[in-house]
């Protein structure tokens, strides 16, 4: 009716445009008539002016969205040439009819107003849309949207007029005006072919990237057709379907879609937050700069105005609120996402035209006498309108998805760039598990968030627009459901609730878990050595079993959540029904009633539950964005605390005045009084005992510390060498180069200096040799002349040093020191600052500076501290004697300073330990290897599987759920959906009760029946979404358990060639996944097959005619499925595979941004994480295209299953009942959005079930020998006195590699104290690996004790042997964890052993003593401290063999003589092996075993090894002990 009114006044109006006797509309002639047709005044205004007007509405709108958005002009083309053209012949035809018009009114024919004025409109309107085409190409717009609807709606205006034309000039030929028919034809025959043209793209601009681009991504040049359909991913999906995908085959990623783009964005919208969140402070103070800094930093009294403005600021910072960083979110990423909104909101109006197409469609079959044609009408109106809904709704997913994707991109961009310059207390908040988290789990939470976010005001939106067509059908009825709706509310509100006090506790756990891992991983080689995987094990898993605990409850939390959304609907459904027929006896509940409110429940389906879904993505999302916050909110290094600019044209390179330095604003000072001044071109020393503060000197001149007062001034650019150098996991050469371009002379000059070359001749790969994470495959001397090769290729004015000749020998040592650093070295002209332990260095030094707990004590030349006679000379006199030994004592070619042999470092099964086992032994000559065409290579990338995922893995997974409740949960989901189908079923039934009397029998029954079926769905929804919940949980223990103990069970050698993000990556996000997503995804997949089933057995009941439709579409259901998954799927592997280098580059950076600060690399470092971010994001981008691309197809299919649904109920009529035609339409018109879902759960099953599979596959690696044997062959308190014996022991690194250890044969007696030497390459590490079983014999045996330790369980052996490393590894936890992971010991037998190795006045002064919490890597130890503490262990252990791999190399003469002096007072009675790094410290052993190529060359007493003149005299001589 409404319709109806709108024509009539419409009519009024154009009255006086069209003649007498031609009405604007006649509904006789339109719709009450078996042959349709529109009136001539109708035709000639509405039908010609609505695209014109369209046209004109949308042009200012498109000319600034063109002026904007400039891409370079597109060069004249065939295609834009023909648009124009097409567009100037139109134009010449409407105004050939304006000519006719005045010519016919001038023969004195009586011409109506609309006959000049439509032409005239609509050639002024063609002449438009030619300059419009002509402005798109000078803009570089390949295609348009706007033009092609245009002209589609051009051309369907058109046709209706040619339909009534063809018609007039068949059944009324006299009346025919042959001018303007002639003209029309032609008019429509144009806007035929200009439509055509629209629909193809033009040429790229004349400047595009995408010209260049060997690969660019095609959606900026696809048609505008090709993008709404999602048509320009279809040359993938084909090659992805006959070819695995690999990384080569995708696209480059767009440039607004690359985090050089996105990052800054955000970077730039958080920092005015932040500066906004600061403000109201900056009026209360007097320097602006200083507070732009959170927390004071001046406490003291006599400070002058600048400080005092900090002490306002600290009293200030508890009044300032929090920085928002949902505004800055918001600013960066809202524009593009409005987008998205604007399509929500017309796919909203859409959805409700579908019920109202059934209610007339169900008044059509009810009405016999209604023209047939009205039904092909409702058929076609309803086919067109899920189509354009199909269209809209993917675009918003689309905007949806790419926000998503670009919000992880920024998050995690900005969580790496704060991670750069957060101050080192920060750092000790946030640990690396957690930073990890930060940027993987917490960035793909709001990734998760956005596609949905729209729900919150889209859902309610939803909901009012049903209730009111709910009330235009059922009246004052549906207040009842209303009811029902409003008490959910509450539920879910406890529920949200609930989630994120859940929510908060599982991510604290998970980052517990994450922290903990990482500290196993990095740490694996202790933990083997000291048999302490299990301790670890134990520890991760009462982690997990915390995160189990929540995840439980979470579960059932779920369930609880699935049940209010399946059951509301139908509760709300249920009690709207039941009062409607209660209330009044009349009223009855007829098809057309009972299917739309039917139809409209099922619309109010999917926002009720999808809003406590989305509900509990904000909470969750909310609790990341907190955590996000409170990390972008942490304090940063103050950039301007060293003053580079004061020092420039000044003679002096580092002055520091009344420097007082601390780690943290809360923290005492760490260095007190510091005032230095040092002159360009000296080398200063820096000496002082352990824990004295030389380091933290070297951190505060880099501005790493807190200043609280006075000032530091710098000259020039600074090189940094930390003391525990920091290693790349890439080739040699790059670590030295850093980034830099390579000079060949000076290359080789710094190589040759930093006595590396003969180390590289040894090499296949030469300086391209792999190196592994954290130098895994380089000794500790290596990495630090890799690390000093660094700092002196870069060519800067100041180097600092920091101690980086402790872990080589004397002879290398000296080498270094006159090439490099002394007085004739290549920095002679630079300033150095030089922290040593090494007494022989210091006479060469221009100025010392003695350090006493961070303070300068003394300071002046080797000569002038020597006469003062002070505690420098004291400290001499005690240790020139051992010193000038040492200087004496090197061994040319020691095993710390030569590259593990090329036959580790390739060998697929290889181990090649850090640090204590590390050496070049044995194997292959050099030349040997020359060839290998993997020379170099370590690390193995993480590898993306190809083809489908095996049933095996579904199998597994059921497994680990356990099959019982597994069949138990599909059992349950078959009965809630035969149980919901009946319920519709019985409905239809009810609604074709005959009515008598104006009312329907057993109404009362009807009702009861319709409710208990209900019940029984209730009840069966609970039931499977509690089994699926627990099974979910169930499986994710053992899951995780199998993967810990596979991992921990692997050899050593497998940690190097695994990078740490690869299995971090497996315990973060793939654990993840197998926690939440694939428990919720099975349950959608169930539900949406059993659907889609559903769904097809009612139509078919109701229209067996559909029969013929179904196996076709069927058939193309499937094969779109089968395209879709191949690619989808390796998509996702793709994806996943390229996420493990992001977080192993993230985590490299971590431990090294004190390196990556002090060489001003950071823009060099933040590329590279754009890099790996935007290659994880190229194989992430296509995945969601293709979904998009799968769901137009889908829902086409959908809608062609609802187009023939209506269609047979319309060539039926006659035979069908109404209900019988409402329950089928009503049913078709879900089965889009079920087939469309249950294409998307399968693949989101598949792809994320390639979780299980990754995290399944370490179970197929090689493991090592078992922990414990059963029965163990262990003889109580083995072993008793250390005799070892070793037979015929042989020891390869591969099978198809030479032997490493040739025929060894010695007999060690027990108590004896052996060192063993050789030059690089002769297999001392490898007798060792031997030892301790990291590598299995060849040949031989070893016995210890009369044992055969290889029948031993490694564990049984580890334990009762001991070595004490060379690099000193701690875990985060207490002094007595790391002291006794096992609770072996009292506390009586840990101060013992503190005392024995003189930590114990260190320990008890500690607040906590034995529970003073060590952190991550015992970074807040010494290293000194650090390398006592594994004494310590040793001592506990109280083993009868005791190996030492050199543990005093990086420790001060002090620590060396304390360590030296305990091992010989407490392991007198043990058998101590020591691999020596300096000749002097084994020449008082009982005997020496001398190793050459492999094989035992001479093993005596020190004495008679010199008397004999062989090799070891040979060393001897070398060292000058001779």
């Amino acid at each position: 009716m409404w319709v109806r009114s709108l024509l009539s006044l419409r009519g009024v109006c154009m009255f006086s445009l069209c003649l007498l006797g031609f009405p604007l509309s006649d509904w006789n002639l339109t719709w009450h008539t078996l042959n349709p047709d529109f009136t001539r005044c109708f035709q000639n205004t509405v039908l010609i002016w609505v695209p014109c007007v369209y046209l004109w509405l949308c042009m200012p709108f498109y000319y600034w969205y063109l002026k904007n958005h400039d891409r370079g002009y597109i060069c004249v083309t065939h295609l834009n040439r023909a648009k124009t053209v097409i567009a100037f012949l139109l134009w010449i035809i409407c105004w050939s009819d304006v000519f006719y018009s005045f010519w016919e009114r001038s023969q004195g024919a009586v011409k109506a107003p609309v006959e000049y004025i439509s032409p005239l409109l609509l050639g002024i309107t063609m002449v438009l849309a030619g300059l419009l085409t002509q402005y798109e190409r000078l803009k570089g717009a390949q295609s348009s949207g706007i033009m092609l609807i245009f002209w589609l709606v051009a051309l369907l205006c058109a046709t209706v007029s040619f339909r009534s034309k063809i018609l007039q000039a068949v059944n009324e030929d006299a009346t025919v005006d042959r001018f303007r028919f002639t003209t029309f034809y032609m008019y429509w025959v144009l806007v035929l072919v200009e439509l055509g043209l629209n629909c193809f793209s033009d040429q790229p601009p004349f400047f595009s990237k995408a010209v260049n681009d060997p690969n660019p991504c095609p959606e900026a040049g696809a048609s505008f057709l090709s993008n709404i359909t999602f048509w320009w991913i279809t040359g993938m999906m084909l090659y992805g379907f006959k070819t695995p995908l690999e990384e080569k085959d995708l696209w480059s990623l767009r440039e607004v879609d690359k985090s050089s783009t996105i990052v800054p964005q955000l970077m730039r919208q958080w920092s005015n937050e932040w500066h906004k969140a600061q403000r109201p402070l900056e009026k209360a103070l007097y320097s602006p700069k200083r507070s732009l800094r959170s927390g004071g930093r001046g406490e003291n009294k006599d400070t002058k105005l600048p400080e005092e403005s900090e002490i306002l600021l600290q009293k200030s910072s508890k009044r300032r609120r929090e920085p928002s960083l949902l505004l800055a979110l918001c600013l960066t990423y809202g524009p593009y996402f409005l987008i998205s909104t604007l399509y929500k909101i017309i796919h909203d109006i859409l959805i409700f035209v579908g019920p109202e197409i059934l209610r007339l469609l169900i008044r059509f079959v009810n009405d016999s006498n209604a023209p047939i044609w009205q039904g092909y009408f409702y058929t076609a109106l309803l086919f067109i309108c899920a189509c354009v809904q199909t269209f809209i709704l993917q675009k918003y997913f689309h905007v949806c998805f790419v926000t998503g994707m670009r919000v992880r991109t920024g998050v995690a961009g900005a969580v790496y760039r704060k991670a750069m310059v957060i101050t080192n207390a920060a750092r000790r908040t946030s640990t690396v598990g957690e930073i990890v988290n930060l940027m993987s789990v917490d960035a793909q939470r709001f990734m998760d968030l956005i596609t949905y976010i729209n729900m919150l005001w889209s859902a309610p939106l939803q909901v009012v627009l049903a209730l009111y067509f709910l009330w235009q059908n059922l009246g004052a009825s549906v207040l009842a459901g209303v009811a029902v709706m409003v008490l959910m509310v509450p539920v879910n509100a406890v529920i949200a609730t609930k989630t994120k006090t859940y929510q908060v506790a599982q991510m604290k756990d998970k980052d517990s878990r994450i922290k903990l891992m990482h500290e196993v991983l990095n740490g694996i080689k202790v933990l083997k050595l000291y048999a302490w995987e299990l301790a670890f094990k134990d520890k991760v898993s009462a982690i997990r079993e915390s995160e189990l605990r929540v995840l439980k409850k979470s579960a059932y939390l779920a369930a609880v959540s699935t049940f209010t959304w399946v059951c509301a609907p139908f509760l709300v459904a249920l009690s709207t029904f039941g009062v409607y027929v209660m209330v009044d006896e009349k009223n009855v509940l007829d098809a057309q009633k009972a299917f739309v409110s039917l139809a409209l429940f099922n619309i109010l389906r999917f926002p009720l539950n999808m809003l406590p879904m989305v509900i509990s993505s904000v909470v969750q999302a909310s609790v990341s964005m907190k955590r996000l916050r409170v990390f972008l909110s942490h304090e940063e290094l103050v950039e301007d605390s060293v003053d580079r600019r004061a020092a420039t044209g000044s003679s002096e390179s580092i002055v520091v005045t009344d420097g007082t330095f601390s780690w943290s604003n809360d923290d005492p000072p760490s260095l007190k009084r510091i005032n230095i001044r040092i002159p360009d071109g000296m080398l200063v020393a820096v000496v002082g005992h352990v824990g004295s503060g030389k380091s933290s000197l070297l951190s505060a001149l880099l501005g790493e510390m807190q200043k609280q007062e006075g000032s530091v001034s710098i000259k020039g650019s600074v090189a940094y060498m930390p003391q525990q150098a920091w290693i790349q996991n890439k080739t040699l050469q790059d670590n030295i180069l850093f980034g830099r371009e390579l000079k060949e002379s000076w290359y080789r000059e710094v190589v040759e200096a930093c006595a590396l070359l003969p180390d590289l001749e040894m090499l296949s790969a030469g300086d391209k040799t792999e190196i592994g994470e954290k130098g895994v495959n380089l000794s500790g001397g290596q990495k630090q002349r890799v690390g000093l090769a660094r700092a002196l290729y870069c060519d800067c004015s100041l180097y600092l040093l920091d101690d980086p000749l402790s872990a080589v020998d004397a002879h290398v040592g000296k080498h270094i020191f006159d090439k490099v650093v002394g007085p004739q070295g290549i920095l002679k002209n630079r300033t150095r600052i030089l922290v040593t332990h090494g007494l022989s260095y210091l006479p060469q030094a221009d100025l010392i500076l003695v350090m006493v707990d961070g303070e300068i004590t003394e300071m002046g030349s080797y000569m002038e501290l020597l006469g003062r006679q002070g505690a420098f000379a004291e400290f001499l006199r005690t240790y020139a004697n051992s010193e000038q030994q040492e200087d004496r004592s090197g061994e040319r070619d020691h095993v710390h300073d030569g590259f593990v042999c090329q036959n580790r470092v390739y060998s697929g099964t290889a181990t090649q330990p850090d640090g204590p086992l590390q050496g070049a032994d044995g194997g292959k000559s050099p030349g040997k290897q020359e060839n290998r065409p993997q020379a170099g290579k370590l690390t193995e990338a993480d590898k993306a599987k190809t083809g489908m995922v095996k049933p095996a893995v579904f199998w597994e997974y059921m497994k680990a759920i356990g099959l019982g409740l597994s069949f138990f949960s599909i059992f349950l989901f078959l009965c809630h959906h035969v149980a919901s189908l009946i319920s519709n079923y019985w409905l239809s039934l009810w609604t074709d009760d005959p009515v008598i009397n104006g009312t329907q029998l057993y109404t009362h029954m009807r009702l009861g029946v319709y409710g208990a079926l209900g019940v029984t769905q209730g009840v069966a929804v609970f039931s499977y979404s509690i089994s699926v919940s627990i099974g979910g949980v169930m499986a994710s223990r053992y899951l995780h358990e199998t993967m810990l103990y596979n991992v921990l069970r692997s050899p050593m050698s497998f940690f190097e060639r695994t990078p740490t993000g690869n299995l971090v990556n497996r315990f973060a996000k793939e654990m993840d996944t197998i926690d939440t997503i694939i428990p919720s995804i099975i349950k959608m997949f169930m539900g949406s097959m059993f659907n889609v089933v559903s769904t097809c057995a009612i139509i078919l009941v109701a229209t067996p005619l559909i029969a013929v439709v179904i196996p076709p579409l069927g058939l193309l259901y499937f094969f779109v499925q089968r395209f879709y998954v191949a690619t989808s799927r390796q998509l996702k592997r793709l994806e996943s595979v390229s996420r493990s280098p992001m977080l192993s580059h993230f985590t490299e950076t971590l431990l090294g941004t004190s390196v990556i600060r002090a060489f001003g690399e950071q823009e060099r470092f933040i590329s590279e994480c754009n890099r790996h971010i935007d290659h994880n994001q190229k194989a992430y981008f296509p995945s969601i295209v293709a979904n998009r691309w799968l769901a137009v197809r889908l829902e086409f299919v959908g809608s062609c299953i609802v187009m023939f649904a209506a269609l047979f109920a319309v060539v039926s009529r006659d035979s069908l009942s109404p209900g019988i035609v409402g329950l089928s339409i009503s049913y078709a018109l879900q089965v889009t959005a079920s087939l469309n879902w249950l294409v998307r759960m399968t693949s989101e099953v598949e792809t994320n079930v390639v979780a299980v599979e990754r995290v399944k596959e370490y179970g197929d690696t090689d493991k090592e020998a078992e922990w414990q044997v059963e029965p163990s062959r262990m003889p109580q308190g083995w072993p008793t006195n250390g005799y070892i014996e070793i037979r015929n022991f042989s020891l390869r690194y591969r099978d198809d590699l030479e032997l490493a250890l040739k025929d060894v044969n010695v007999t060690i007696e027990g108590g004896e104290k052996v060192g063993i030497v050789g030059r690089t390459g002769a297999g001392k590490s490898s007798l060792t690996l031997g030892l301790f079983r990291i590598i299995e014999a060849s040949e031989g045996s070893v016995w210890i004790d009369g044992v055969d330790i290889a029948i031993l369980g490694l564990h049984e052996l580890r334990s009762r042997i001991t070595i004490i490393p060379q690099d000193p590894v701690l875990f985060s936890g207490t002094l007595r964890m790391n002291l006794d992971p096992f609770n072996c010991y009292s506390d009586e037998d840990l101060w013992q052993a503190l005392e024995l190795a003189h930590l114990k006045n260190f320990v008890s002064g500690l607040p906590d003593k034995l529970n003073h919490e060590c952190s991550e890597g015992g970074e807040n130890l010494s290293l000194g401290q650090r390398q006592l503490l594994c004494l310590a262990r040793a001592l506990l252990r109280k083993t009868k063999v005791l190996v030492l791999d050199e543990a005093t190399a990086a420790v001060d003469l002090e620590t060396d003589n304390l360590i030296q002096s305990t091992i010989r007072s407490q392991f007198k009675d043990c058998t101590v092996l020591t691999i020596a790094h300096r000749l002097n410290t084994i020449m008082d052993y009982t005997r020496v075993l001398v190793l050459d190529r492999g094989q035992m060359a001479e093993f005596d007493s020190p004495s008679n090894l010199i008397a004999k003149k062989g090799i070891f005299y040979r060393m001897a001589k070398d060292s000058s002990l001779v």
